[in-house]
């Protein structure tokens, strides 16, 4: 794959790396954390990828559903490298505060929480973005984790909209007010949550955080190239970019972020004879993950993000959601993507 060197772009000249309690992050590109999406397989492959730090999946705060299929997955960090992250949802600080001990005791390293899912399961229970509405109780939820991380010398961050609606971008007192709770990193997507994930986002609040904060100020919303995490970066002052729905079907996109920021190199997009491993072994880890009959119907959306642009991909997309097996749909993805190699079989042992 070769590279287009471009003038270095001097906005986006990151001192390195960033440190967050006692790690030191490999740079400043991040993975969003995204329900149903960026589960131990998927976070995996990003960090081979070039993303620097990558958040687990919201968990409840509930300790009633901790033993549920679904959470059980969503904690599970087998095999997956320091630092671990786990984003807590919650409305409750006592709850927030035993969610917190109980994930860092299984293996978390840094716990997030969760004040920017627009959801309506999730706000219509006052959580996620709902909590921006509620600023003296979003501050006592980061008192709440940051009292209980400190015995495991463990950050507390916080992943927040800019505000509840447009006329109340609250982002950068709700940041303030955080980071004298303790909180160690802010992350702002620069949308609403009357917005959800449409129009666009904007940056401006997200240089009033920086400014009004002496902690990290992390970007997110529409990064979705080099080029846009530079000008995001140069606009907002922030100290690293997230990226969340850009990357699906196309994780690669960290690592091209990543170089950019640190070379000025401009890397293509890679071949689908070379993005093919990748999925492969992203699937194999995804069906060891969810077992096969859970595993097959949560393939089909990643698969889907995959083949998107390629000829014939919507109606390679349509047959694949009919395919009942994992052996079936590795099959297909075979024949589509020209692969001769046989492929063996997957082992559902630690399924």
């Amino acid at each position: 794959m070769s590279a287009h060197r471009l003038p270095a772009v001097s906005a986006a000249a990151l001192p390195a790396p960033l440190r967050l309690g006692r790690f030191e992050l490999p740079n400043r590109v991040f993975a969003a954390p995204m329900a149903g999406v960026t589960d131990r397989p998927y976070r995996r492959l990003a960090r081979q990828l070039g993303a620097g730090y990558c958040v687990s999946e919201m968990v409840t705060a509930r300790a009633d559903l901790r033993d549920t299929l679904k959470t059980s997955r969503r904690a599970n960090h087998d095999g997956e490298a320091a630092p671990i992250a786990v984003q807590i949802v919650g409305t409750d600080p006592e709850q927030i505060a035993e969610a917190t001990v109980y994930n860092l005791q299984r293996g978390a390293d840094i716990i997030d929480i969760n004040m920017g899912c627009p959801a309506k399961k999730v706000c219509n229970r006052w959580a996620g973005s709902a909590l921006m509405q509620d600023e003296d109780l979003a501050a006592r939820l980061v008192e709440a984790a940051v009292a209980a991380a400190r015995p495991f010398g463990a950050p507390v961050t916080l992943k927040m909209r800019a505000g509840w609606c447009d006329a109340e971008r609250n982002a950068p007192r709700i940041a303030a007010r955080a980071e004298a709770a303790g909180a160690a990193m802010i992350v702002v997507h620069g949308r609403t949550r009357e917005q959800g994930y449409g129009g666009q986002a904007e940056y401006d609040t997200i240089a009033e955080v920086k400014r009004r904060v002496a902690v990290p100020v992390v970007a997110n919303g529409d990064i979705d190239s080099p080029q846009k995490a530079a000008a995001v970066l140069a606009q907002t002052g922030a100290d690293a970019v997230m990226i969340g729905r850009a990357a699906l079907g196309r994780p690669w996109l960290f690592g091209q972020v990543a170089r950019f920021l640190a070379e000025g190199t401009l890397l293509p997009d890679p071949p689908p004879a070379q993005w093919r491993d990748w999925l492969f072994a992203h699937l194999d880890d995804h069906y060891r993950l969810y077992g096969e009959a859970v595993g097959v119907r949560s393939a089909r959306k990643h698969v889907g993000w995959y083949v998107a642009s390629l000829p014939g991909g919507e109606a390679f997309r349509r047959h694949f959601n009919t395919l009942q097996t994992a052996a079936g749909q590795l099959d297909a993805l075979r024949r589509f993507l020209h692969d001769p190699r046989p492929h063996a079989a997957f082992c559902l042992a630690a399924a």
